[in-house]
């Protein structure tokens, strides 16, 4: 079983780069669509309400914040995944890639929900909604189900060789 993991080292490190851009994805769609074009909730907006102008620009400031840390984490990504396609022995399967990015983006989902939505009240999936509970429990439930199906799709990588 140990060898098995050791000869498949490469295939993780292609996988890893990818789960980082992965978390890039997911941050990128939830600012971008959650925040900016539905306006559900903004960064702060469970304690900061924006109902005045001065809220508003407080959260929106924090949204550029988060979204700095998405596009670093998308330059880290991407110098990952140049560093892993230099090597000849990496398995460049689109599997890996694919499965990465996903399970990364649920990853992004488990770790955002759990942490801003669930510990520090941050802000919820959907501040106007009567039931709040309810878009941050299937918020996770989402991220699961990315991180399922990108398992899915990495094992698939694994067993299977990269074709060029």
């Amino acid at each position: 079983m140990g060898q098995f993991y050791l000869e498949k080292m490469p295939d993780m490190r292609l996988c890893f780069a990818a789960m980082v851009l992965g978390i890039s994805l997911g941050g990128f769609i939830d600012g971008i669509v959650m925040h900016q074009i539905l306006q559900w909730h903004e960064m702060l907006s469970n304690i900061i309400p924006t109902d005045t102008m001065l809220n508003k620009s407080i959260n929106m400031f924090w949204d550029g914040i988060f979204h700095l840390f998405t596009l670093f984490s998308t330059f880290f990504g991407i110098y990952l995944m140049w560093r892993i396609m230099a090597r000849r022995e990496s398995n460049k399967s689109g599997y890996l890639m694919t499965g990465g990015m996903v399970f990364g983006w649920g990853t992004f989902n488990l770790i955002e929900g759990i942490i801003n939505h669930h510990i520090l009240h941050l802000h919820n999936v959907r501040e106007l909604s009567p039931d709040k509970n309810l878009w941050n429990y299937g918020f996770l439930l989402f991220g699961l189900l990315l991180l399922f199906l990108g398992s899915l799709v990495i094992k698939k990588g694994i067993t299977k060789p990269a074709t060029l």
